[in-house]
């Protein structure tokens, strides 16, 4: 009896404290977020909130880049917090490896041949459709053969990455590297 009712307990207490993820409102198929109740750091709903995410590498190339995802999970995350999505400005700098999850469909398959369609896209113009400026590395690009002609018409060519963060950040944009 007592370890049926110790196991019992076990189960409630896991079942209590699991949280499940939850869909966003801004971008409702990326992002998944978790509930947090009663956080002590209390998130400031009133700010401008200008963040850019410095993304420099990709995954698998059958799904879309987590790291880009992060864009939309933190857009989705804040308004469920409360924060306007008119007070968050958000931008996305591809360099490195990552400039390649922004090749249009024909383009992506002909550099990885084992997919059907490049994931990254659906989620880059869903971005793109709510205010997220998504920049490529022109230095990045040039290496990796990607071009205008050949990548999302949703993003915007800079001289480089580190121009494009510079710039971002004297317009007061936080730098968000992980």
């Amino acid at each position: 009896m007592k370890k049926t009712f110790f196991l019992l307990s076990i189960l409630f207490s896991l079942n209590t404290f699991s949280q499940e993820l939850k869909q966003g409102e801004v971008i409702p198929e990326y992002g998944q977020t978790y509930s947090i109740a009663s956080p002590g750091f209390k998130t400031d709903t009133t700010s401008i909130l200008k963040v850019v995410f410095d993304v420099n590498r990709s995954f698998d190339e059958a799904e879309p880049n987590k790291l880009i995802e992060t864009a939309a999970r933190y857009l989705n995350m804040h308004e469920h917090a409360g924060v306007d999505p008119g007070n968050m400005q958000v931008a996305i700098v591809l360099h490195g490896k990552a400039v390649q999850d922004a090749l249009n469909d024909d383009s992506y398959k002909k550099k990885f041949p084992e997919v059907t369609s490049n994931p990254n896209l659906p989620l880059i113009k869903a971005l793109s459709e709510n205010g997220v400026e998504i920049i490529i590395c022109g230095q990045s690009a040039t290496h990796y053969n990607v071009n205008r002609d050949n990548t999302s018409k949703d993003i915007e060519f800079a001289l480089s990455a580190m121009t494009a963060l510079v710039q971002l950040q004297n317009d007061n944009y936080r730098l968000i590297k992980f």
